[in-house]
């Protein structure tokens, strides 16, 4: 069953005076529980896909559908929302509030939810403790490493239940280690919960994990391959 299906995909940047057209036509189909990496050069459009993907850009043509809802077509306050409810995202910078501890961090998305605080600290302290940082809740970013700080963001992304997780760039800022440990984290949740993980990367590591790679260049897709487990 298709959760991500994007049609006839096109933005063009008009900043300039020669309009850059950053994505060009692309039409794809994202399934639930994949692991895909979008790959391609700088330039090639990878992050300006997933930010359309991910509600943060709109398209200048074309549709993007998630379980059949067209989000191109939403009003900016209904694409907050939709976002705070249904899309994980987990970015090269981490993106953690310095003056929250790694609980609090987490427990941010549910309280834009509303969620009630006994619910949510409950969750916070369950993911936290998926992710391995049980005996860290309460300490802050600068209290913790890189990748420390990256399976915070893991847990604050898993937070809100989300349809799928938006991964850009997750290693680039990582050690070689942490890199690999992060990622047998995300293999773990992809294959054990089904949660469905689409990264943008230049990552050797991220492409050796993943099931589906999406090539970009000049704003097209390229090549569609998928990994089958034997080649792994």
């Amino acid at each position: 069953m298709a959760l991500i299906e994007i049609k006839d995909l096109e933005k063009i940047y008009n900043s300039t005076s020669v309009p850059v057209h950053a994505i060009n036509d692309i039409n794809l189909t994202i399934k639930k529980s994949e692991f895909t990496a979008i790959v391609g050069p700088s330039g090639s459009g990878k992050t300006t896909l997933l930010n359309i993907i991910g509600g943060l850009d709109k398209p200048s043509r074309g549709s993007v559908s998630i379980d059949g809802v067209n989000i191109a077509t939403m009003a900016s306050a209904e694409m907050v929302n939709y976002r705070l409810h249904h899309i994980g995202f987990v970015f090269q910078a981490y993106n953690l509030i310095p003056v929250l501890t790694a609980k609090e961090n987490v427990e941010f998305i549910m309280l834009l939810q509303n969620i009630p605080k006994k619910d949510r600290e409950r969750r916070a302290i369950e993911l936290l403790e998926s992710v391995g940082l049980g005996d860290r809740i309460n300490s802050r970013p600068s209290q913790l490493s890189g990748g420390q700080q990256q399976r915070v963001a893991v847990a604050r992304a898993l937070a809100s239940h989300p349809n799928f997780v938006l991964a850009d760039e997750p290693t680039a800022n990582l050690d070689s280690i942490s890199a690999e440990s992060l990622l047998d984290l995300m293999e773990e949740l992809n294959r054990k919960y089904g949660m469905t993980f689409i990264f943008s990367t230049h990552d050797q590591k991220v492409m050796k994990r993943a099931r589906r790679i999406v090539t970009l260049e000049d704003g097209k897709v390229s090549r569609d391959e998928s990994i089958p487990e034997s080649r792994k």
